[in-house]
């Protein structure tokens, strides 16, 4: 889960430099939706690692 929220920061930062190098608003929402997408795979990753019991 880790490395897929990596990889959504990864694709959201590319997505940010291309829209501050091209000046448009749609590779700019394309960044905020892949970077929420992220947000929510860390929150899930979390929660999921949080359920599980500790090992002995």
């Amino acid at each position: 889960m880790l490395v897929l929220t990596l990889g959504a920061a990864a694709v959201g930062f590319a997505m940010l430099v291309i829209a501050l190098m091209t000046g448009s608003v749609l590779w700019a929402w394309g960044c905020i939706a892949v970077c929420v997408v992220g947000a929510v795979l860390l929150l899930a990753g979390a929660l999921m690692g949080r359920k599980t019991p500790p090992e002995q």
